[in-house]
């Protein structure tokens, strides 16, 4: 690497500690890092970034799927999924990068956001759904995270060390690897699920994201008044702070400015489109199903921050006032197995997860969850089978490895679980945690290792 760009980076954006971190993160996950400037899509500018476009779709890759099971899979909904992506899709012509390779997605987890991953991947969640009023403010939405993905903030935010959330392989669905102690392993899964690979954006990338999404939209044929609705709705979340919208202002900043700037586009530069329509019947009978849900989804949303601050006799009525509502809801019964793994009801999170599991089998949470259910009956031939299961849907998550090692150790099948622990110290880079300890311990007792 020519030694006078490294001393022109870390002389303007990063530290060298910074600098030769981020370069290991890349090289570890097989992405070579490209250290230099390239040319900003939407301003034109010159812009530093240690990410070139296939770098980016291949993070996406990597990631979004993991993100996409903790919020418990894309709908089964299949005519929703498609009206959501045909929306996005309508929008992309008009982007700055209409070569990228888009998807949009709904998610099934209630807690209201939206996201967006660096190579196109772009989600909304059903609790954002049933704020929304009409077409174009989901166009508006999309428009946004489009923004993100256009003027690749994500890639800024990787060069400039600022994405503390996006690590390169490595990644666990929902066991906590800081846990305390082996035999409590789901303490913290009440507090996971919800945002944990997105990027945190800054107030300057709100703001440009906001103005690229209103352009997108109106571009596209519909009315500016509905970014200005999507803003106010918006503000009004950011004054009321529900608990089931804390992630999306985590990662997307709201401010009463963003809303101003909206209403002067709107009666500025977009006048003209006011009277253009927003198609609000169009997401009405688009959205009618979901909407039959929103009294448990609400529900949902109040047993998570009842999770959240360890209320669990409060969560459990909740999920299961819920499930009264809509019995044939995947998130519902993977969040109530949750909720009574936690308390260590383990036989009863075993039916609730496989309840799930039979109402979306290809989704893997479910399959995790009842894994680590059976581990807590000590049934680990049914715990390895829903391991197993789970990595062949999503391989990669290292907590998993370690799990089907540990079920495997306990069914005594020696040389197996050893190559598990060996592939899942490996995994972690040999990080010491009370797992990675328990693996070599293992291994050190079956003379693998000295």
């Amino acid at each position: 690497m020519d030694e006078t760009i490294v001393q022109h980076i870390t002389d303007t954006s990063l530290t060298r500690r910074q600098f030769l971190r981020l370069s290991a993160i890349m090289t570890a996950a097989g992405l070579v890092p490209v250290w230099g400037c390239a040319i900003d899509p939407v301003t034109g500018r010159t812009q530093l970034t240690m990410l070139t476009k296939d770098q980016e779709i291949a993070i996406d890759r990597q990631q979004s799927p993991f993100q996409f099971s903790s919020d418990y899979g894309v709908v089964q909904d299949k005519s929703l999924n498609q009206y959501i992506n045909q929306v996005g899709n309508d929008l992309a012509p008009f982007t700055h990068r209409p070569d990228m390779p888009y998807n949009f997605q709904c998610v099934n987890a209630t807690y209201v956001n939206a996201y967006a991953f660096p190579g196109g991947s772009i989600a909304v969640t059903r609790g954002i759904l049933l704020t929304l009023e009409n077409e174009a403010e989901l166009a508006a939405l999309l428009g946004h995270e489009l923004g993100h993905v256009n003027a690749r903030h994500t890639a800024e935010q990787v060069t400039k060390s600022q994405l503390s959330s996006l690590v390169v392989g490595g990644l666990a669905i929902l066991a906590d690897s800081q846990a305390k102690g082996l035999g409590n392993l789901t303490q913290q899964l009440g507090a996971l699920g919800q945002g944990l690979y997105l990027a945190k954006y800054s107030r300057d990338n709100e703001r440009e994201a906001d103005y690229l999404g209103h352009e997108y939209m109106v571009k596209a044929g519909y009315g500016s008044p509905g970014f200005v609705g999507l803003m106010e709705m918006l503000n009004t979340l950011n004054k009321q702070q529900p608990t089931s919208a804390q992630v999306l202002f985590s990662t997307h900043p709201m401010s009463v400015e963003r809303l101003t700037a909206a209403v002067q586009r709107d009666r500025g530069p977009y006048a003209q489109t006011r009277n253009s329509p927003v198609f609000r019947e169009r997401y009405m009978d688009q959205t009618a199903a979901l909407r039959q849900r929103k009294k448990a989804i609400e529900l949902m949303q109040e047993g998570e921050k009842y999770l959240a601050q360890e209320k669990y006799d409060a969560a459990q009525s909740a999920f299961s006032s819920a499930l009264k509502q809509a019995g044939d809801d995947y998130a519902g019964h993977v969040l109530m197995a949750r909720c009574q793994l936690i308390q260590k009801n383990n036989a009863e999170a075993a039916s609730y997860a496989n309840a799930a599991i039979q109402l979306y089998p290809t989704e893997p949470q479910g399959h995790y969850v009842a894994g680590l259910a059976h581990v807590g009956t000590r049934q680990f031939e049914r715990a390895l089978d829903n391991f197993t299961r789970c990595d062949q849907l999503l391989p990669g998550n290292p907590q998993l490895t370690f799990y089907m090692g540990y079920s495997r150790d306990n069914l005594g099948q020696q040389r197996a679980a050893a190559n598990d622990y060996a592939a899942y110290l490996k995994m972690i880079n040999y990080q010491s945690n009370q797992y990675s300890q328990h693996a070599y311990k293992r291994l050190k007792a079956w003379g693998y290792v000295e």
